[in-house]
């Protein structure tokens, strides 16, 4: 393999053997892209040179508690030299048992019972299967559809792909998808599909949702899903009337409402659970990234008593099982990972950081390529478009994007650099910290609008 850059032993290894997840294997090679770091601490990561690089995506919104907390780590060993496995379908453990009870009582209103799973794509992927045996088991075998929104995300598992909102881009590798999906409108209110503005456009979603449940009939239709605000849509912020308006749409058709808090929850938002903006409780609630602040794989679904009810009488069970559900280790490091969270306030510092990160950020707007700037707590997006009036994307892919990701990544800082430009930094994160991630945010727009002519 032929580079024009110099390559460490663990990149040149990394290159030949690591199958990098969702990475253009070319670009990492040619340009240096693959980074091997080898530790971190708070919001700062090492990488293999000895370079320090200040982690402005969270890893990817997963470290909540920052980098290099020994206490996860040693509640993890602990309990490794204890008891680390058994098995998921017949038994479990004093790690799981006290989690499952720890979140039944943060998690909002009365969900309560917890179903394990190894990460957010699997905890997607079981509250599907969920929805569809609990319909059945209550007696609707018909209700089998989802319904769920344009543009979103909810794992690369194939059932949660299916549920995904980025049919154009995955169907042609990986379709047909799961059948009986169909995705509305989420709200935008930088591009409402209904040339809206304000509230007005969410609840226009909201009223979609029941034109759609009436149109598949509703007789037919399991469960809505939807984050609670929707990352991969561009960290738009919706009413807190639109999900209670979802809510009251859903009971009133008897669908089930999925909350995926994979990303939003773990004080991501300022609030422990995004939910707890809005004033809704879901039926089931997905969570996992921020569960253990990447210290450990975990996730799970957490339902609440009226859809664990059906699987409870006698030969009735769901018919789904993971390997790793509930690892011991995995539970002992979400447990202490809460505890932090907890004693150190840091839903409520995000909440307060996030108003400093926001305001920073939006000395961006002078930007002939910023569009918008948005967020809630430490989970902002800044949309980037070739011209202001018309709102015009750049290309996913194009040389706008790249030149601007490749600025940003050589002054060592961390962010996804895509047509919304996604900054999302661990919950400890300083001011003076989120300073330098405008600051070199600013430097980099302005030598990107420079090379592409637009700084005039």
């Amino acid at each position: 393999m032929q580079t024009d850059v110099t390559l460490d032993r663990w990149e040149q290894e990394a290159l030949d053997h690591v199958w990098v997840h969702a990475s253009h294997w070319v670009e990492l090679a040619e340009r240096r892209g693959l980074r091997v770091f080898v530790e971190g601490k708070g919001c700062i990561l090492i990488d293999s040179h000895g370079d320090r690089y200040l982690d402005g995506l969270s890893g990817l919104w997963v470290v909540n508690v920052g980098h290099g907390r020994t206490e996860i780590a040693e509640a993890m060993a602990k309990q490794a030299a204890r008891l680390a496995y058994v098995s998921a379908g017949a038994f479990t453990t004093t790690p799981a048992v006290e989690l499952a009870e720890v979140l039944a009582r943060i998690t909002p209103g009365d969900l309560s019972r917890v179903f394990f799973c190894s990460g957010g794509s699997e905890a997607v992927e079981s509250a599907v299967k969920i929805v569809k045996q609990a319909q059945a088991l209550r007696g609707f075998p018909r209700r089998y559809k989802i319904i769920a929104r344009r543009g979103s995300y909810h794992g690369a598992t194939f059932g949660a792909m299916s549920v995904a909102g980025l049919r154009r881009e995955q169907e042609p590798h990986f379709g047909p998808f799961m059948y009986g999906v169909t995705h509305i409108p989420s709200p935008n209110r930088y591009r409402n599909d209904f040339g809206l503005e304000g509230e007005e456009g969410d609840l226009m979603c909201a009223r979609f949702l029941e034109q759609e449940i009436e149109f598949q009939g509703p007789e037919t239709v399991a469960a809505f899903i939807g984050e609670p605000v929707s990352t991969s849509n561009g960290n738009h912020v919706p009413s807190p009337r639109y999900w209670q308006m979802v809510r009251e749409i859903c009971d009133r058709h008897g669908v089930l409402l999925i909350m995926d808090e994979v990303i939003n929850g773990f004080g991501r938002t300022g609030r422990m659970f995004a939910a707890e903006h809005f004033g809704v409780v879901p039926d089931i609630m997905t969570v996992a990234k921020g569960l253990s602040s990447g210290y450990a794989p975990i996730a799970a679904a957490i339902v609440r008593p009226g859809v664990f009810e059906p699987f409870q009488p006698e030969g009735r069970r769901l018919g789904h099982l993971l390997t790793f559900g509930g690892q011991a280790v995995a539970c002992a490091a979400a447990l202490k990972n809460v505890e932090i969270m907890q004693r150190e306030g840091l839903p409520q510092r995000a909440a307060e950081m996030g108003g400093y990160l926001l305001e920073g950020l939006r000395t961006l707007m002078d930007h002939p390529t910023v569009g918008d700037v948005r967020g809630i707590g430490l989970m902002c997006g800044i949309e980037l478009v070739k011209d202001k009036g018309t709102k015009e994307r750049w290309e996913r892919d194009g040389e706008f994007l790249a030149y601007l990701g490749e600025k940003i990544m050589e002054r060592r800082l961390i962010v996804r650099a895509w047509q919304v430009l996604h900054v999302a930094p661990p919950l400890v994160v300083t001011k003076e910290e989120i300073d330098r991630i405008a600051s070199i945010l600013d430097e980099c727009l302005t030598l990107a609008e420079r090379k592409f002519g637009l700084s005039g």
